[in-house]
C-alpha cells in the first residue's frame, strides 16, 4: 500500500501526467487513483486472487473513471507484466493469481502474459545471490519451481497458454541489442567485470507467452506464434554475421 500511496501522489502532483491521464481522483487516503485512461490500485499478490484483485478488477467503474462497465474487460486484448513480483511469492499463490485471469479471460480475447525476474538459483552462483538477499532479510520462495531455463515457459503452460517462450538477459544482452547500443551503455556503465555480469543476467529471464479464446487456434500463419522478444529490423548487434 506504501508504494501506491508514493505512486498515486507523485502522479497526483505532476500536472504533466495528470493532464495526459484526465481527470485524476485519489481515493482510499491516497491507496487508490482512478483517471479517465489509467487505474492504480493496492492488492495483496500473497492472498487468494478472488480476495485481492477480482472485487477490484471486475466491479463498476467508479463515477471518477468517466467509464461504464468493469475495470478490466474481458473483451479486450490484455497483457500482464510481472516485473520481480511473483518470484517474491509463494508459487501456489501465483499460480492461483494466473489462474484466475486465464479463467477471468477463457472465452472472450487474448491474455498475453511477460515475466521478468531470477531463476535457477540452485547453482554454486545461484546460491549466493540467495544468501546475499537472504541475509537482507529477503526470500526467494517463488524461484524454486523454475531452477533451469527450461522450466521457464512452464509458468504459462501449466495454465494451458497457446505458447510460451523465454531469453535470459545473457541472450538478450548478447543477440538482440544493437553494437550501437552496446556502446552507448558500455561508455555509461565502465564495466570491467564483464564474467561476472554474464553469470548474473544468465540467472534473469524474460518469459512471455500468450493465450488465444478458447475458439480459436493457433495455426502456422498465426501472428502470435512469433510474439514476443525479437531483434529489431536491421539490427547490427555483435554476434549477428551480416555484413
Amino acid at each position: 500500500m506504501e508504494n501506491t500511496t508514493k505512486k498515486a501522489m507523485s502522479i497526483r502532483k505532476s500536472r504533466e501526467l495528470s493532464e495526459q491521464l484526465e481527470n485524476v481522483v485519489l481515493e482510499n487516503g491516497g491507496t487508490t487513483l482512478h483517471s479517465a485512461k489509467y487505474h492504480l490500485l493496492p492488492a495483496d499478490l500473497r492472498t487468494p486472487p478472488t480476495e485481492s484483485v477480482a472485487s477490484l478488477l471486475i466491479s463498476t467503474s467508479p463515477p471518477s473513471s468517466h467509464r461504464e462497465g468493469p475495470i478490466l474487460s474481458p473483451d479486450l486484448p490484455t497483457l500482464l507484466l510481472f516485473e520481480c513480483v511473483l518470484v517474491y511469492v509463494a508459487p501456489e499463490a501465483s499460480r492461483a493469481f494466473i489462474q484466475w485471469f486465464v479463467d477471468y479471460f477463457a472465452s472472450s480475447s487474448v491474455l498475453g502474459a511477460v515475466v521478468y525476474e531470477m531463476f535457477g538459483l540452485n547453482d554454486p552462483f545461484g546460491a549466493v545471490m540467495v544468501e546475499n538477499l537472504k541475509v537482507r532479510g529477503v526470500s526467494l520462495p517463488g524461484a524454486e519451481p523454475y531452477p533451469t531455463f527450461e522450466s521457464l515457459p512452464q509458468r504459462f503452460t501449466r495454465h494451458k497458454f497457446t505458447t510460451s517462450k523465454a531469453l535470459t538477459l545473457h541472450e538478450i544482452r548478447k543477440t538482440l541489442i544493437s553494437s550501437e547500443e552496446m556502446q552507448r551503455i558500455s561508455s555509461l556503465e565502465m564495466l570491467d567485470e564483464i564474467e561476472e555480469l554474464d553469470l548474473v543476467l544468465a540467472h534473469y529471464a524474460v518469459t512471455w507467452g500468450v493465450k488465444l479464446p478458447s475458439d480459436q487456434q493457433l495455426s502456422p500463419a498465426s501472428k502470435w506464434i512469433e510474439w514476443g522478444l525479437k531483434a529489431p529490423a536491421c539490427s547490427d548487434h555483435p554476434d549477428s554475421d551480416s555484413d
